[in-house]
């Protein structure tokens, strides 16, 4: 729904449009479905769509990375890297080498003078997934979306024929290749199910857990911990001995956060922003020291459930400054 109002509002603003539908991954049964609705929507617009097979492309930038990840003990997030090296990468390689100008996408998010902007739906807001995206592509996008409300774009679909049809398919999953749980996807490489020690601070084993990949930090559910009187929550991961450590919810709290991986959008060494340590926790002010491509980030106040392999982003009220993966 969303790249098709997306497109429907291009031709409106007098734009010449074609479409792109991308086989990343090799859920031949979600592309056959995707394609053929695709092709319809081409139709019903009379643009033409081209289909791309980047699935070599995509599993060596995203989906390895993804499974290497999990087996380091990382959480990692891979529609940041995908944005980065697929929607914003190998896209912007296929528009140019046809000529096209511009790409644009139904993410909701704006741009301005060189940067990304937060969408005007801040429930749907995804600026956050743009933070690695290399500088110099930035003036190629186009967010037809950026200022609509997600309520809006379904109020306006209705008036799009070919997209009733679609009425009652449900949201595009945030991970496009799990279609279940990631479990089923790490299964395909080696054995998550490994059952290894709990420990506490102290490095006292109090319990068993399933397997390390079964988690990550924050997490309190699945926990096996004897004689327990309150909650327990993964703080920390250690794949090379199988084990989790655990402690109470103070315990996660942290006030400085390393990361690597650096990617702005104004070369600084050192400003104050909002941070954002995941896709849906709340901005926190903070300074931001970069040397290299290293980075310390000094929080106002602390944040909970920080994992190694996610991603701080940064902001200055509405623009998105840039992010890093975080370290630790």
């Amino acid at each position: 729904m969303d790249s098709t109002v997306s497109a429907v509002l291009l031709k409106e603003m007098g734009y010449e449009v074609e479409g792109v539908y991308m086989i990343m991954h090799n859920l031949e049964h979600i592309h056959h479905f995707n394609i053929k609705k695709a092709k319809k929507v081409a139709d019903y617009l009379g643009i033409k769509l081209h289909i791309e097979d980047i699935q070599q492309n995509f599993q060596d930038e995203v989906y390895n990375y993804f499974v290497n990840s999990y087996k380091k003990g990382l959480t990692p997030n891979p529609c940041v890297v995908c944005n980065r090296e697929i929607k914003f990468g190998e896209m912007v390689r296929f528009a140019d080498s046809l000529g096209i100008e511009y790409i644009a996408t139904g993410h909701y998010a704006r741009v301005k003078d060189g940067f990304f902007y937060k969408g005007r739906d801040k429930n749907k807001d995804q600026s956050y997934f743009l933070a690695r995206v290399k500088k110099d592509i930035v003036d190629k996008v186009i967010f037809p979306l950026g200022d609509w409300l997600k309520e809006d774009v379904k109020e306006y679909a209705k008036n799009i024929e070919v997209l009733r049809e679609f009425a009652t398919q449900s949201e595009s999953s945030e991970i496009c290749f799990v279609e279940n749980s990631y479990i089923d996807i790490l299964k395909e490489h080696f054995n998550p199910n490994r059952p290894g020690p709990i420990k506490n601070s102290r490095g006292k084993i109090i319990g068993k857990h399933k397997g390390y990949m079964h988690y990550t930090i924050g997490k309190r559910r699945g926990l096996f911990i004897r004689g327990a009187q309150e909650p327990h929550y993964v703080v920390d991961i250690n794949a090379k001995t199988n084990t989790l450590i655990v402690g109470k919810k103070e315990d996660l709290a942290k006030d400085l956060v390393r990361i690597k991986n650096i990617n702005l959008f104004e070369p600084k060494s050192s400003f104050e922003a909002e941070v954002k340590v995941r896709y849906r926790t709340k901005g926190v002010k903070g300074r931001v020291t970069i040397i290299d491509d290293k980075g310390v980030i000094e929080l106002k106040e602390p944040v909970y459930g920080v994992a190694r392999g996610q991603f701080a982003v940064f902001y200055d009220g509405e623009k998105l400054l840039g992010g890093g993966e975080i370290v630790g």
